[in-house]
């Protein structure tokens, strides 16, 4: 993965699950993280276990509902390393639930981190990226907006509307930037220590066939590798055994 070394790479949601596997294996090859997430004592060990391994990283506590955060994200990488090569947009949550149990909280919350929380991503590194006539942007996006199921249409609508920006942003692009989106399947994350309603709880497959977050995290360095001219616009991964 020689395309990944040296490469500035910022990622929300890295306190824990895919974000954390991808910053430590893009770390393994090189890259020079800046690690995102609300959590900051999450963070601070992250990134000593990133130097302590060999690797470079900086974090800076962020939560991705204000944009002044995802700014000050942006803004540490260039104050550490002098540009920001890639953002991942990875924070994400998902307290998924029936609509009759009107749960509006939850759903502002899914539109605030996983729709509003990317916009922001977006609006404070494609400047940076203009900037530097170089960038990438990967999105976590997700496979519930490929397959709707009961209990996950707001979760998906949040997935969906980031798909519909992605593609949208990656034809605005031009041929300087590259804009890739990754939808996982079932992922064994703490994903699932957000839903709060009883009903979806008590319907939680007692089988578990889902991926490892560094099955994503390999899907992710994946784009970030290729050369400059060759933009992997979709990654989809699932595992086998998922309908």
């Amino acid at each position: 993965m020689s395309g990944i070394n040296g490469k500035v790479v910022a990622i929300t949601g890295a306190g824990s699950g895919i974000g954390e596997a991808s910053a430590l294996l893009l770390a393994s090859h090189g890259a020079k993280l800046v690690l995102g997430a609300r959590r900051g004592d999450r963070l601070e060990a992250l990134a000593a276990r990133i130097e302590a391994e060999g690797g470079t990283a900086a974090w800076t506590t962020t939560d991705v509902r204000r944009r002044s955060d995802l700014a000050d994200l942006v803004a540490c990488a260039r104050e550490r390393y002098g540009a920001l090569n890639v953002l991942v947009n990875n924070a994400g949550v998902g307290p998924i639930s029936p609509f009759d149990e009107l749960r509006v909280e939850d759903w502002d919350q899914m539109i605030d981190v996983n729709f509003r929380g990317v916009l922001y991503g977006i609006a404070a590194a494609l400047p940076v990226f203009r900037e530097q006539r170089k960038g990438q942007f990967v999105n976590v996006v997700s496979t519930a907006g490929l397959r709707i199921v009961p209990n996950q249409a707001v979760y998906a609508a949040t997935k969906n509307a980031v798909r519909t920006l992605t593609e949208g942003l990656r034809q605005e692009a031009g041929p300087d930037l590259r804009v890739t989106m990754v939808s996982p399947g079932y992922v064994g994350t703490e994903f699932a220590d957000s839903v709060t309603s009883p009903t979806v709880k008590s319907q939680t497959p007692t089988v578990d066939f889902s991926l490892a977050p560094d099955d994503i995290a390999r899907a992710i360095a994946f784009a970030i590798e290729q050369p400059s001219n060759v933009d992997v616009g979709d990654i989809v991964v699932r595992p086998t055994a998922q309908g």
